[in-house]
């Protein structure tokens, strides 16, 4: 723990890394059970909606083992950014495209009162 306050001192004050080093194993374990309930689910149900969920999931937690890893000195912050920005736009593409998915299955929307096809 020591090499890792040293080794972050540059942009971190050192009475803050305890503090975001629980927050971030907070955030890894939460997403790491949300993972496995995930995998369960998608397990039982085997359609793309739950396997993109569940890759969101996984994702995340990737996301905060990264995080992780840069306050405790392992991963440089150029690659910190670069998987943490780079997951962001996965997941928001993941759940976009689940989103996109789950729609209604024909082209018609629901009609309004001033539709003639509503009359």
């Amino acid at each position: 723990m020591v090499l890792a306050l040293s080794v972050t001192s540059e942009w971190l004050d050192p009475q803050l890394a305890p503090v975001l080093v629980c927050v971030i194993t907070l955030a890894a374990l939460g997403t790491t059970v949300l993972f496995v309930a995930g995998v369960v689910a998608y397990s039982r149900r085997r359609t793309l909606r739950y396997l993109l969920i569940t890759v969101v999931l996984g994702v995340l937690v990737v996301r905060s083992v990264t995080g992780l890893g840069t306050v405790l000195g392992l991963v440089p912050m150029t690659v910190h950014h670069l998987v943490e920005h780079g997951f962001d736009f996965l997941i928001a593409v993941l759940v976009l495209y689940a989103v996109y998915r789950s729609g209604p299955t024909n082209d018609t929307l629901a009609t309004g009162p001033g539709d003639s096809r509503n009359d």
